[in-house]
């Protein structure tokens, strides 16, 4: 079905502000517990199966495939279904689903029934349902939002998706010591279902729907695809993300085992550099309105790729002791980079993508961007055999670097300001 779908108004004599908008402020306070939700599960879910299942280090491994399977197997379907149905009635389906799914898992230990299958099923049915969520989420928000305000809704809500990952693995840390990982899940549950609340709380006009003519299954799949390769900014946007994605979970594949074995690292230590390295996201998070009219709203795309990646030799460069502080900073400008060029090239995309198409756009972009990432995983563990952890990370921090040259050398760097609106 096509949609027709006015801007949301602004009251007239009144400055346009988000934090007089009652639905985006439901949508980012539902989002904030959902990401603070997500960032516990993604600690007790491995600590489930290594110490209460037993699971083996591969077995632990193929955790990580299940939840990111789903975005290449799934997205493109999704982008169909989120363009066709109602988009908020989607995502409260979704939040319940996974509420439930993660609210089982202490009821099966309870009784006795909690097994590694049990858990993969748990694990990959919630990535069927958070691929669902993530597509009509993204679609959603320019309906929310007026068109000017864009940058700065996208920025909050990738704020709290850097706070929580700043507060989550110490949350789930505690409450894992306190309760144990299974009951772990009823927290994850819970926050579920504060974001299912949320959006049931949404007023919004109902989004007028025109039938659409029929086609084949197979065009539908592929406009989504079709549309961004008629748009040499969005090809170059995709193409940066992909590259980025591939080289970021190479070095994230390796990180870990680099900071233990060649740093000399505790986990404490290890869990302090992550969370410091947060900082830099929240702190560019702030500031990416203020940035992006500075800089010019199309330029800081190629700004934020550009500039950080002199820190990210830091990482390779770090050595035993205080030298951790090192890897810490340049991580932190990584998620900088992060945050602001994710804010910029999704505002870009949602307003130039045409509203009866622009799930399947998203779903697009999901299903390339993360399809990847088994890939760059894959290919961080290779080059750590190959060439050792300190050469490895080299190679994956460069590679990361390189990705700003797909929008550096794109339309992008003549451009200041984004065009106006698709509608």
């Amino acid at each position: 079905m096509s949609q027709q779908v006015e801007q949301p108004s602004v009251e007239v004599g009144t400055a346009p502000s988000l934090w007089r908008s009652r639905n985006f402020l439901l949508l980012w306070g539902g989002q904030t517990v959902s990401e603070l939700g997500t960032r516990i599960t993604g600690v007790a879910v491995p600590l489930l199966a290594a110490d209460t299942l037993n699971a083996s280090v591969f077995q632990v491994s193929l955790l990580t495939v299940l939840a990111w399977l789903p975005y290449l197997l799934f997205s493109l379907p999704a982008g169909i279904l989120v363009d066709r149905f109602d988009q908020r009635r989607m995502m409260i389906a979704c939040d319940l689903g996974r509420a439930t799914l993660l609210l089982s898992l202490p009821l099966a230990a309870l009784v006795g029934q909690l097994t590694l299958a049990f858990l993969y099923a748990v694990v990959g049915l919630g990535g069927v349902l958070t691929v669902l969520f993530t597509v009509a989420y993204k679609s959603m928000l320019p309906r929310l939002v007026p068109a000017d305000l864009l940058v700065e809704g996208n920025a909050k809500i990738t704020i709290s998706q850097d706070a929580a990952e700043l507060v989550g693995p110490t949350v789930s840390g505690a409450l894992i010591g306190l309760v144990g990982a299974a009951r772990t899940f009823l927290a994850n549950g819970f926050a579920f279902l504060v974001s299912a609340l949320t959006l049931i709380l949404i007023r919004e006009e109902p989004v007028r729907r025109e039938p659409a003519p029929r086609v084949p299954l197979r065009v539908e799949l592929t406009d989504g695809l079709g549309f961004i390769r008629r748009q040499p900014i969005l090809v170059s946007i995709l193409a940066c993300t992909t590259w980025s994605n591939f080289w970021v979970m190479a070095s994230g594949s390796i990180e870990v085992t680099f900071l233990v074995r060649e740093l000399h690292a505790t986990p404490v230590q290890v869990g302090l550099v992550f969370s410091v390295s947060a900082v830099g996201g929240l702190v560019v998070g702030v500031l990416a309105a203020r940035l992006s009219a500075w800089l010019g709203s199309a330029r800081v795309i190629w700004v934020a790729m550009t500039v950080p990646g002199p820190f990210y030799l830091l990482m390779p460069l770090a050595r035993p002791g205080w030298g951790l502080l090192l890897y810490g900073a340049g991580l932190a400008a990584f998620s900088a980079n992060v945050v602001l060029y994710n804010v910029a090239a999704m505002t870009y995309r949602q307003r130039i993508t045409p509203a009866a198409i622009l799930g399947r756009v998203n779903a697009a972009f999901l299903w390339i961007c993360f399809g990847v990432v088994p890939l760059g995983a894959l290919a961080g563990g290779t080059l750590g055999t190959v060439l050792g952890l300190r050469g490895a990370l080299w190679v994956c921090v460069l590679g990361t670097w390189a990705a700003c040259l797909f929008v550096l050398c794109s339309p992008l760097r003549r451009m200041r300001d984004m065009p106006p609106v698709s509608s």
